[in-house]
């Protein structure tokens, strides 16, 4: 039979290999074999590995020889929210997803190693553990320290704002508020009396749901009245009034933000050494920067037993009485923070006036110097930084409420930070010429 040649072409139709996505297969492969040693993951993990959580697994009431369903391991939770905080993943059902044994994405997979995990935990542990998240923030620091990588000789602070997880329409004023929570309270009772004479379990069911759901709102109205002292004092007596706070995030405050427009946020306070841009101070705030100095100051000697030598901070923190407080005499840092200009043009922004204290004079002296505003350059390149890598890890807005979980989430962005910083320290400490 004569074979084709190139010219002529066979006759027939074309024989390819194709997807057979309809038949079972088995695969046998090893976690550890899927992923890169040199993989995000590997360094999250081997990080959360190093962690004394021994008050987590202090709680697990689950032991070896008795009965009782075996909890997810706290390595395995720590070190997703880690590794999906650097994803800039925030939402705990996404989270979730990923991690599907079929159809999430590999790292996370790898982090599970076959073990399954729900939203409803991965939620509870992310805002669980404020203390633990804060003191490992301390520790891993002062590894650092000791390492001799960071120093605190310059520290860079600044505010940014994060809308919080409240909407405009949920601010009410103080009658409002009071009128709402008597409402819910009778609400309250009238559910338990129908709870109590129902003797259907379904409907006592639906009853008990409704009544919870009345205690939770009369909860949340009853704190937004404690906070509207604090509110009502920073208005003008003729506005007291006018004074409102969320039922939804009572601690949210109405803030400008960087667009203009005014929304519901925290401010949230970075303090960064400015030469390995690591953060080594952090807060959430519900007020203005004017007065944070010093507390970060504080701050950063009850964490290292260490003030920074020099604090950089913008015009929205020269404070006087903290400028006093921190520097010498009182205090042994050095800031740094450009000098505001007077309402008179005649007036030298830099000289001495009446009322300065010896600090504040030196302060303006300072400023006025070369050197002094060579150095308060890098407040930009390091504070600016570290807040644009923030964002970009989707610190738009918190999916909290309530400060205490709202500095749980910022703790999470701050280790993860610092994760990688000291990563990239210790490999270029380990590059240099010995």
């Amino acid at each position: 039979m004569p074979q084709p040649t190139e010219e002529e072409p066979s006759v027939g139709k074309p024989r390819t290999r194709q997807p057979q996505r309809d038949q079972i297969a088995f695969r046998a492969c090893c976690w550890n074999d899927l992923l890169p040693d040199d993989h995000q993951a590997r360094i999250v993990w081997e990080y959360v590995e190093s962690l004394d959580l021994s008050v987590l697994y202090g709680k697990i009431k689950a032991v070896e020889r008795h009965v009782g369903r075996s909890p997810t391991d706290p390595r395995i939770l720590f070190a997703l929210w880690l590794y999906a905080t650097l994803r800039g993943i925030g939402s705990a059902r996404e989270l979730t997803r990923r991690c599907d044994s079929e159809l999430g994405e590999l790292p996370f997979q790898w982090i599970c190693g076959g073990v399954s995990v729900n939203h409803h935990t991965l939620s509870d542990f992310r805002t669980a553990h404020v203390d633990l998240l804060d003191q490992t923030l301390t520790n891993s620091v002062a590894v650092l320290m000791n390492e001799g990588l960071v120093t605190l000789d310059r520290v860079a602070q600044d505010g940014m704002r994060v809308r919080a997880n409240a909407g405009a329409s949920s601010f009410r004023r103080r009658s409002t508020l009071e009128e709402h929570l008597a409402e819910a309270k009778e609400q309250i009772e009238s559910l338990k009396k129908e709870l109590d004479g129902d003797p259907t379990v379904a409907s006592r069911r639906q009853k008990a749901a409704r009544q919870r759901a009345a205690r939770e709102r009369a909860e949340r109205i009853a704190k937004a009245l404690e906070q509207m002292p604090e509110v009502e004092s920073k208005k003008k007596s003729s506005e007291k009034a006018k004074a409102r706070v969320s039922t939804t995030d009572p601690e949210a405050r109405v803030t400008k933000m960087p667009d203009g427009g005014f929304r519901p946020a925290y401010n949230v306070q970075f303090a960064t050494d400015t030469q390995t841009q690591v953060i080594t101070g952090v807060d959430a705030v519900n007020s203005v920067d004017q007065g944070q100095l010093a507390p970060m100051v504080e701050q950063h000697e009850e964490r290292y037993q260490k003030r920074p030598n020099a604090m950089l901070v913008d015009g929205g923190f020269t404070k006087k009485d903290d400028i006093t407080k921190v520097s010498q005499p009182n205090g042994s840092t050095t800031v740094y923070a450009p000098v505001m200009e007077p309402h008179k043009g005649d007036v030298d922004p830099h000289s001495r006036r009446p009322g300065d204290s010896e600090a504040v004079a030196v302060w303006r002296e300072r400023m006025a110097t070369d050197e002094a505003k060579e150095i308060y350059k890098e407040r930009a390149s390091t504070a600016e930084c570290v807040n644009a890598i923030a964002r970009n890890r989707g610190m738009q807005q918190f999916r909290v409420r309530g400060r205490p979980k709202v500095r749980a989430v910022l703790l999470w962005y701050v280790l993860a930070h610092n994760l990688m910083r000291a990563v990239a320290l210790r490999a270029a400490q380990e590059a240099e010429p010995a």
